[in-house]
């Protein structure tokens, strides 16, 4: 049986919070593409280069989370703080196909901590 969109994006929140890239990767198609204002990266190691890199930015993150599910497609916006810097302005795209990631923009500015 395939997994709902929702049920994917709740075990890629649950994947992501293990930090182990290969893991997250499992959540994606073979040929997923992820658009990032640095450009296009494709498959898996591709996952691994844009995940890897969200996670270095944000390590050990407080995310605030606010997903709107339209069939196979979720349009995400997201904050996330960690001690030394954050992002206000996250928003992400995921396309979804047989129970996997297929696509997803990764849109977000890192800024210093003020507080």
């Amino acid at each position: 049986m395939t997994r709902t969109p929702q049920e994917v994006f709740a075990d890629h929140g649950k994947r992501l919070g293990t930090g182990n890239l290969d893991l997250i990767a499992g959540n994606y198609t073979e040929d997923a593409v992820l658009i990032t204002p640095a450009g296009a990266f494709q498959g898996r190691p591709g996952v691994r280069q844009v995940i890897g890199r969200l996670l270095a930015d944000l390590p050990d993150a407080d995310w605030q989370l606010t997903p709107q599910f339209a069939g196979e497609v979720l349009f995400l916006r997201w904050s996330a703080s960690t001690r030394a810097h954050q992002v206000a302005d996250g928003v992400d795209t995921f396309v979804f196909r047989d129970g996997l990631i297929s696509a997803q923009t990764v849109r977000y500015t890192l800024t210093d901590r003020t507080d």
